[in-house]
């Protein structure tokens, strides 16, 4: 039996996982079967998911199609016992995953010549300004036009500890959120972000355009998070949730909207956008949450008017990933990295003011 353990954070729609993995090859039969076999604990973050569902966000290498089968030939027991695929999970399960070696080999990522903005490179990590629009790894439904389908072209040494189709991702990013992104390209450098970003150690610093006026000018937002079971793609707070906390500091008020700093002191999913659209002051343009066009309502004409244009000129939701402060996987140096509010972002700011707004 040879045994591996791997301590890190897998990603569900942009949701940090605590996670331990752990993976066993072990021979069965003749020295040509083999079998291996996948144990994973995860916590009460992931609560009210299907079984099938969470695994293929977890075994990304297979389809949903076959884990479902892989389930309903009882290759799959949570806590001992055969369940359905559409078995709901509700949080600290022990799920045991046996993989035979016939399974189909995994999917390949189709390297493409995506333009990369990388603010530092050495033998072991990378860090990017990810443009907003840009989604950081295939899933559903997409399996190229990704940030890995980039890095992958230009990389040919990245971590594997996420998974094969997403090489050297320790994080992630919003698709229309854009700034600073870590890359891994050692699986050693790989646990070394993973557990600076579990112990909380990793210092984010994002900047935001909200609307309305925040009461107070400075703050902490602590409130649970879970995923809805309306909209499994949004998240509300709810006291079933996961904990999180967001600290905030608003940088300028104008008439109807805000320039806010916010310091995410936990990786939830949308976690600033939920807090924000909690606490009345949701991230402008921002439509799942409460801030895009059907905001404008009510306003005076000529205001709607102009709130309108500014909606259109950004296109996205106005949240930039600013700054990021972590230790060197290999030197222990702590290094601090900044993005340049992108163009976008800027002229939102400058019409803000022109507009009076």
């Amino acid at each position: 039996m040879v045994y591996f353990q791997y301590r890190g954070l897998s990603s569900h729609c942009g949701n940090y996982f605590n996670a331990l993995l752990f993976f066993f090859v072990q021979a069965k039969g003749s020295a040509n079967t083999q079998h291996r076999l996948t144990t994973i604990q995860f916590t009460p973050e992931n609560e009210n998911i299907r079984l099938d569902r969470y695994l293929s966000s977890e075994l990304q290498d297979f389809s949903r199609t076959h884990i479902q089968k892989l389930i309903k030939m009882g290759f799959v027991l949570v806590n001992g016992t055969i369940r359905k695929p559409g078995f709901r999970l509700f949080g600290g399960e022990n799920i045991k995953v046996e993989l035979p070696d016939e399974n189909p080999a995994p999917e390949t990522l189709k390297p493409e010549s995506i333009p990369l903005k990388i603010l530092f490179e050495d033998d072991v990590i990378l860090v990017l300004d990810k443009p907003a629009g840009l989604v950081v790894h295939p899933g559903a439904g997409i399996k190229d036009g990704t940030l890995v389908n980039g890095l992958v072209y230009y990389f040919k040494s990245l971590s594997n500890i996420s998974g094969s189709i997403r090489p050297g991702i320790v994080h992630r990013l919003d698709k229309d959120t854009s700034g600073l992104i870590l890359v891994a390209k050692t699986n050693s450098a790989h646990i070394h972000l993973a557990n600076q970003f579990e112990t909380r150690s990793v210092v984010k610093k994002y900047m935001g355009i909200t609307w309305g006026e925040w009461k107070p000018i400075s703050g902490k937002i602590e409130e649970p998070i879970s995923r809805k079971r309306s909209d499994p793609t949004s998240f509300t707070v709810s006291t079933s949730g996961r904990l999180a906390c967001t600290d905030y500091e608003v940088v300028e008020t104008m008439r109807y909207l805000s320039l806010v700093r916010f310091f995410p002191r936990t990786g939830r999913t949308h976690q600033i956008r939920v807090h924000s659209a909690f606490h009345g002051n949701p991230i402008f343009s921002d439509e799942k949450y409460n801030g895009g066009l059907n905001r404008i309502k009510g306003f005076l004409p000529e205001i709607s008017k102009k709130l309108k244009t500014m909606l259109n000129s950004i296109g996205r939701q106005a949240l930039h990933a600013h700054e990021l402060s972590i230790i060197h996987p290999t030197t222990e140096k702590q290094l601090q990295f900044e993005a340049p509010l992108p163009e976008e972002f800027t002229n939102l700011i400058k019409e803000m003011k022109e507009l009076n707004v």
